[in-house]
């Protein structure tokens, strides 16, 4: 048996004027370059009628009326899609569990309109979908709809890493303080000269740290510098690649 898809322009806005603006928004898009455009379907097999899908607060979205003869919307074309071989038998099965399966209030212009089901409705007939134009507008919208909700979704995973690794290192830097602290080393005894280092070399090196993170190599030289020659020690050390690499963070 034949499977034909019967094709409306949108025009039951209430407007004269929007409606108008719809038809020339479809012969632009459609007609003109082939893109697509606002359209209402239905299919139509076995019979003189033509099923499709609507909204309503109560009950099954399916609905069925006369072939090109949908009072809400302005006829366009008819589309022979393909032949099923489904018995007038199945196919009034396959429609009892559509009916159940699409009930009005889940209608969605975007993701569950007249057009989706028409695709279903072909699927179970096994005939090809209706052409992809027919749909584009509202499959566009979705498709933007969807990846704007998985940018949001991919932003707050980002968001909480950054808040969790934030937190890893307050800890790491903090122990370091406390080490760097509470530490004594007895300067006297050669024994400890080069096990801990100078307390307030390891104040420096912490400050070093903070500011470009990596500690200086250990240096005998180090260990032994007074209070007053610490300021030109760590004038050498920022004169150095590592100011072209701080210039370059």
């Amino acid at each position: 048996m034949e499977v034909k898809l019967h094709i409306y322009d949108v025009t039951n806005s209430g407007s004269a004027k929007t409606n108008n603006t719809i038809v020339q928004i479809n012969k632009i898009f459609k007609d003109g370059i082939g893109l697509g455009g606002i359209f209402h379907s239905a299919i139509q097999v076995y019979g003189d009628e033509e099923w499709s899908f609507g909204y309503c607060e109560q009950g099954t979205g399916v609905f069925s009326c006369p072939p090109s003869k949908n009072p809400m919307y302005t006829y366009r074309e008819c589309i022979v899609l393909g032949t099923t071989t489904a018995s007038i038998y199945k196919v009034n099965q396959i429609l009892r569990e559509l009916s159940r399966e699409w009930p009005g209030e889940s209608y969605d212009l975007l993701s569950k309109n007249c057009n989706h089901f028409c695709d279903e409705f072909c699927e179970r007939l096994d005939v090809p979908k209706i052409p992809a134009w027919v749909n584009r507008f509202a499959n566009a919208g979705d498709a933007a709809m969807e990846v704007a909700g998985n940018t949001a979704l991919r932003f707050r995973q980002a968001k909480a890493e950054i808040v969790t690794a934030s937190k890893v290192a307050y800890r790491f830097l903090s122990n370091v303080t406390t080490t760097a602290n509470t530490s004594t080393v007895n300067q006297d005894s050669p024994g400890n000269s080069n096990r801990g280092g100078n307390p307030r070399f390891q104040s420096t090196w912490f400050k070093n740290l903070m500011s470009i993170g990596a500690r200086p190599p250990n240096s005998p030289e180090l260990d032994t510098q007074t209070e007053g020659a610490l300021p030109h020690q760590q004038q050498r050390h920022s004169t150095g690649p590592i100011r072209q690499n701080s210039r370059d963070i």
